[in-house]
């Protein structure tokens, strides 16, 4: 049993002070999150996430990514390669021998962070920093670059009643279409990682035996 990356920002939050004097690890608020992942572990589903941000950012994944190519004269491609230690599993979404790379495809111009402060709030309030951080940890890399991209959302995917301007874009310039945040590696962080991942897998583990057993 492992942590995947995506799912760090649940858990890294603190326990009380009185808590903590207590030998807790995790919080209330990571304790409840757990408790959601035990039971689809025990009853082996999946909780269903479908909204149009999320179908979005599958239909236009690649697109992004030719998107920051074409910005930052690269020719990075998309990584298939899934990472695991003992306590923690995730697959980047680009991997390069100076850094880890994530997309994420903003829903539309009202949506997209237009500037980099805009972008570390963004990414602070979603917890992809944890994210990130696991991903330097298992590709053992020095940086963890978050790119958003902004490109036309497909026909499709709109209703009548979606305003087109904020959603078809091809028309702005590239370089105006991507914001990115870097974040380095720190090695203090990623003790507290270790040590939240394994009190995560111990508790699903102790929530999914009084499943069994009640």
């Amino acid at each position: 049993m492992k942590i995947r990356c995506s799912q760090l920002g649940k858990i890294m939050t603190n326990p009380t002070k009185k808590e903590m004097d207590q030998g807790e690890v995790l919080s209330k608020g990571a304790k409840t999150y757990l408790r959601q992942i035990a039971k689809e572990r025990f009853f082996e589903y999946t909780s269903e996430i479908d909204s149009k941000y999320i179908d979005k950012g599958i239909a236009c994944e690649q697109e992004c990514i030719d998107l920051y190519n074409a910005v930052n004269f690269t020719d990075y491609k998309k990584n298939t390669e899934r990472k695991s230690n003992d306590f923690l599993t995730g697959e980047c979404d680009i991997d390069t021998d100076g850094l880890v790379l994530d997309a994420k495809t903003s829903w539309s111009l009202e949506t997209f962070p237009a500037t980099p402060e805009e972008a570390e709030a963004k990414s602070n309030a979603s917890l992809y920093e944890w994210q990130g951080r696991g991903y330097m940890m298992l590709y053992n890399r020095p940086k963890f670059e978050l790119f958003y991209g902004m490109v036309s959302t497909p026909i499709e995917q709109l209703k009548d009643w979606d305003n087109h301007s904020i959603h078809l874009v091809d028309h702005i310039a590239p370089e105006h279409r991507i914001t990115k945040v870097v974040y380095e590696r720190d090695e203090s962080i990623e003790e507290q990682i270790e040590s939240k991942c394994i009190g995560a897998i111990e508790y699903i583990k102790e929530v999914i035996n009084q499943i069994k057993n009640k």
